[in-house]
């Protein structure tokens, strides 16, 4: 097999992988209904079915990614998806909604092990300049996973796949997660950083700490009506994150094994481009779980219909990331993130506008929108927060980058619902719009910060690996 050949199916495995993520992390909302009743599960079972997930994911992220580094990002994504593969098994045969829950933790938990490991290959595999192409495809693909979650899971469950009902949602996960172990065999050869390093044991300590702390918080917060003790947690993770930032820099000095290596922040396309990706997916997925309670609850739509109108989303994405990657360009990430501030403000338009009246032509418009500047930002996006990052800490870099992923979904979702969910009482089209000027804000800020960041052509030479 030629190197070229080898790097294109060790790029669609581990694109393979990431798909089979996301798909995960959003395709059990639309069964939770039938979850519940079939499990004799109460409202905790359906809460912490989406949280236990996106919890175990977030705070082991960074360390996922280090893991990578340090013993090999083969081995570790191996890891990943043969422990993934068999807790979603186990989700698949839940009994009881406790050992549902505890499979969900477990599906997070290696996920973190396994995604981390996809942006460290590209960056560790490809040159800078062939490496855009790369995260447009990631882009496409997580895009792809997030849209078909929800569309899945609806399909599988009303049409019940052999006999199994909601359990299909899990055990879908079999196959692929088998060809994706068996195919990374084969062709992933190992890469890890040139130095040697030791994992940072107080630093995944203290960055889980924090995660938790932040995270715990902004996920079950609206739930549980924002008790005193929820803002005292957040205020003690803040407080914590500059003796993270010291415990870093003085773990660097002594053998350079920090868990977050301080060098990272002193390059300011990947500082800003974690600021940036931190706003762009906080509008995001905010705007979605607005749009969908809206739809459905609002106006009855069905969660088909709602799934069906969301593929204008990835329509958009695709029908932009090409055109961008040939003018790969810092004002490209400006322009797309305007266009989905824009996206959004027809959305609103629409909703107060129309109210009842709202039809699918008018929501497929938004997405398209919003899919378009998405394409044309985040591609792009991606290529400049990690184009300085060295091949010795990629792991460690996409694990800072998956991580801002995560705390900008967890930020916008807990801002947006909360104001969403306050106001829906008085009427859903008055509460839609109103939360939704938060995605415009975010959207907004990210078009201004866009000119911040270096140009996205890199051509420095890439880091050994081995």
């Amino acid at each position: 097999m030629s190197v070229s050949s080898r790097r294109r199916l060790v790029l669609g495995v581990v694109l393979t992988a990431a798909f089979m993520d996301n798909m995960d992390a959003t395709i059990v909302s639309i069964a939770l209904p039938r979850i519940q009743r079939d499990l004799a599960g109460g409202s905790a079972l359906a809460q912490w079915s989406l949280a236990g997930y996106a919890l175990a994911f977030a705070v082991l992220l960074i360390t996922g990614g280090r893991l990578g580094d340090i013993f090999g990002r083969r081995r570790i994504f191996l890891l990943g998806v043969a422990g993934f593969t068999l807790a979603s098994v186990a989700c698949g045969a839940a009994t009881a909604p406790e050992m549902l829950v505890a499979g969900r933790f477990a599906q997070g938990a290696l996920a973190a092990l396994m995604v981390p490991q996809v942006m460290s290959v590209i960056v560790a595999m490809f040159e800078p300049h062939e490496r855009a192409r790369a995260f447009a495809m990631l882009g496409a693909v997580l895009s792809a996973g997030s849209v078909s979650g929800p569309f899945l899971g609806g399909l599988l469950t009303e049409y019940d796949l052999a006999g199994l009902g909601w359990r299909a949602i899990f055990l879908i996960n079999a196959p692929i997660g088998m060809v994706t172990f068996w195919l990374a065999v084969r062709a992933m050869p190992e890469t890890r950083s040139t130095r040697p390093l030791r994992l940072d044991l107080v630093g995944v300590v203290l960055v889980a700490l924090i995660m938790v702390g932040v995270l715990y918080p902004l996920t079950r917060g609206s739930e549980a009506g924002w008790p005193g003790w929820m803002y005292a947690v957040i205020a003690a993770a803040v407080a914590a994150v500059p003796a993270f930032a010291a415990h870093q820099r003085w773990r660097h000095r002594l053998d350079g094994s920090a868990l977050v290596p301080p060098a990272l922040f002193a390059r300011r396309s990947f500082t800003v481009g974690v600021v940036v990706v931190l706003l762009v997916f906080s509008g995001v997925t905010s705007f979605f779980l607005v749009m969908t309670y809206h739809l459905q609850a609002g106006l009855g739509w069905t969660p088909l219909r709602v799934a069906l109108v969301t593929l204008a989303w990835p329509l958009g994405i695709t029908v932009t990331t090409r055109p961008a990657l040939r003018r790969a360009s810092r004002r490209l990430v400006g322009a797309g993130a305007a266009v989905m501030a824009a996206g959004v403000t027809m959305a609103i338009a629409s909703v107060t506008v129309l109210g009842a009246g709202l039809s699918w032509p008018h929501v497929v418009a938004a997405e398209l929108v919003i899919g378009l500047g998405m394409g044309l930002c985040v591609p792009i996006l991606a290529t400049v927060a990690l184009s300085e990052v060295p091949a010795d800490d990629a792991g460690a870099g996409s694990g800072v980058v998956n991580t801002a992923i995560q705390l900008g979904t967890a930020l916008g979702v807990a801002v947006v619902g909360a104001v969403f969910f306050a106001l829906a009482g008085d009427g859903f089209a008055s509460a839609t719009a109103t939360a939704l000027w938060f995605n415009v804000a975010v959207f907004a800020v990210a078009a201004l910060a866009g000119p911040l960041l270096p140009g996205a052509r890199t051509r420095e030479p890439l880091a050994g690996a081995h």
